[in-house]
C-alpha cells in the first residue's frame, strides 16, 4: 500500500502564527481522502490533532477511558434512526452556536469522537471547527484528542456495534 501526501499553506496573507497547513492524504489503494488541518504556532493549550478511529477501536477506547465522549452531529436523522449509546447530540445545523455548550458539557473529558451518518462531511467539519474553537479559547480545556469515527454511524451500525433507540436527551447509554 502506498500513500501520497499533499500539503500547502492557506491564508498566505496572515501572520505566521495564524497560518494553517492544509493537507490531503491519499491512499493509493483506497481512493477516499482525509483532510488534515494543522494550526502552526498554536499559542493556547496543547496542540490538538484530528485523527480517525474505527468502530472496533472506539469500543475498546470507550471501555478503558471514562474521559471519552462521543459527539453525534447528525441533524434530524438521529430522531428517527438509532444512535451510539451514551453519545451527546449537537446537530451540525446549530453546531457553531452551541460550541460553548459542548465545551461545558465536555468538561473533564480528554477525548472527543465526532461522527455523522458517514463521517465524510459534517463529522470532520464539526471536529475541525471545535478544535479551532478550543485553540482560540482563553481557558485551558482538558480535551487533547479530537477524533472522527471512520464510516460514521452507518459504519458503526453495519459493523454490529450496539445502538440505542431511546429518546432521552442526553442519552444515558443504558438502553442497550
Amino acid at each position: 500500500m502506498g500513500w501520497l501526501i499533499w500539503l500547502r499553506w492557506t491564508n498566505a496573507d496572515l501572520p505566521d502564527h495564524e497560518k494553517k497547513i492544509e493537507g490531503h492524504i491519499f491512499s493509493l489503494s483506497n481512493p477516499p481522502q482525509r483532510t488534515l488541518h494543522v494550526r502552526r504556532g498554536e499559542t493556547s493549550g496543547m496542540a490538538r490533532m484530528l485523527s480517525y478511529v474505527s468502530a472496533v477501536k472506539l469500543v475498546s477506547m470507550a471501555r478503558s477511558n471514562p474521559r471519552l465522549a462521543i459527539v453525534d452531529v447528525r441533524d434530524e436523522e438521529r430522531s428517527f434512526q438509532a444512535h451510539i449509546p451514551g453519545s451527546l447530540h449537537f446537530a451540525s445545523g446549530s453546531f457553531e452556536a452551541r460550541m460553548p455548550e459542548l465545551a461545558r458539557t465536555a468538561a473533564g473529558k480528554d477525548t472527543l469522537v465526532f461522527h455523522c451518518a458517514l463521517s465524510q462531511v459534517r463529522g470532520p467539519k464539526c471536529a475541525r471547527m471545535f478544535s479551532d474553537y478550543l485553540s482560540e479559547a482563553k481557558d485551558d480545556s482538558a480535551v487533547k484528542n479530537i477524533m472522527v469515527l471512520e464510516r460514521g454511524f452507518n459504519g458503526w451500525e453495519a459493523s454490529g456495534q450496539p445502538v440505542c433507540r431511546c429518546t432521552d436527551a442526553p442519552c444515558k447509554g443504558t438502553c442497550c
